[in-house]
């Protein structure tokens, strides 16, 4: 395996260190401040949380700002959705002008109701010309690469197996296959060996997701998958150490064995990812916040640390209003480990 390291200025597939370990797209959650705090933990990679195509053509403040990021955070994949081949070349034509990310990718996998009730998302699996259209003209408008996340199908997990040469064919240059399809959601276990499948029919790197939440999944899904690298979404929240341990788990020999983090260190990273969440959207950005802080303090450290009533814990998290209040239950939990 080679070292997992990038120092170009803009991504090629073909030739980007294996195995592949990135940071999934997921809305509302891979904003710019969870991005700085996964790579100050070492996260090699960045897919940034999707925007509207006819927002940005529209020049919609808010989602153009949702589009901006930190020099620090590539490489950084920005993520698009929509379902018109016009719109959505002009929405990358755009984000490239304006922002320069490493690449564009295609959210052609969403499974919520409101994108593919439009024809956004997984939806376009069921329409290949589409699909085919919207890669074809984002191909021609902007010079960085194009990639597609995608699902195993709407109904049927063998959608992948013909789809993936719709992908390949219109010029796409990397899928990412999340492992259930739209059907399932996020039910149910995902299905690695069948995105093996479809990795066997196309030339193109692929990178598996899906349920990837510790070192031994990461392997299993490499293994069953033959893929080129993976994607850690929902592992990753609350958790930017993942990606260390991922750097060990699939390459050993070139990485130190990570050292789990103390509780401590938990109320380190929370309040970091704080302070950039001020910084981003003001002190109002407390409230946005909330969705995270729970997932750095899991209910499954009670059993390491009994004297925590980790249930009440939660419920303040949630509540906070300004950094103040989050600095003050953090002191109380440091009080209590003393």
């Amino acid at each position: 395996m080679g070292f997992l390291l990038y120092t170009g200025s803009m991504i090629n597939w073909t030739t980007f260190p294996r195995p592949i370990i990135a940071l999934a797209p997921m809305a509302d959650m891979t904003d710019l401040p969870f991005c700085l705090i996964c790579k100050e933990y070492g996260a090699p990679l960045m897919f940034r949380e999707m925007v509207s195509s006819e927002a940005i053509i529209r020049t919609n403040a808010k989602t153009l700002e949702m589009a901006r990021f930190d020099e620090r955070e590539r490489p950084l994949i920005q993520q698009i959705f929509g379902s018109d081949p016009a719109t959505m070349a002009e929405a990358a034509r755009i984000i490239e002008e304006k922002f320069h990310p490493d690449g564009i990718d295609i959210n052609m996998g969403c499974p919520v109701y409101n994108l593919v009730s439009n024809f956004n998302g997984a939806s376009l699996m069921r329409e290949p010309t589409r699909a085919s259209a919207i890669i074809k003209a984002m191909r021609a408008a902007v010079q960085v690469p194009i990639s597609v996340k995608t699902r195993l199908g709407w109904t049927k997990d063998t959608d992948i197996l013909e789809f993936v040469h719709v992908i390949e064919d219109a010029g796409a240059s990397l899928i990412s296959i999340h492992g259930r399809t739209k059907e399932q959601g996020y039910s149910g276990k995902a299905n690695w060996s069948r995105i093996g499948d479809a990795k066997k029919n196309t030339s193109l790197p692929v990178l598996v997701n899906g349920d990837i939440d510790s070192q031994s999944a990461a392997r299993e899904a490499l293994h069953q998958s033959g893929a080129d690298g993976i994607l850690i979404g929902r592992g990753a929240l609350g958790n930017p150490w993942a990606f260390a341990e991922l750097k060990y788990a699939l390459a050993p020999t070139i990485y130190p064995a990570p050292i789990p983090p103390t509780f401590q260190e938990r109320i380190q990273a929370a309040h970091k990812h704080a302070v950039l969440h001020v910084a981003r959207y003001g002190e109002k950005g407390l409230v946005k916040l909330r969705k995270h802080l729970p997932y750095y303090f899991k209910k499954e450290l009670a059993a390491t640390y009994p004297y925590i009533d980790f249930k009440n814990l939660r419920h303040m998290l949630v509540n906070v209003t300004t950094l103040e209040d989050l600095e003050t239950v953090l002191a109380t939990l440091n009080h209590q480990l003393q």
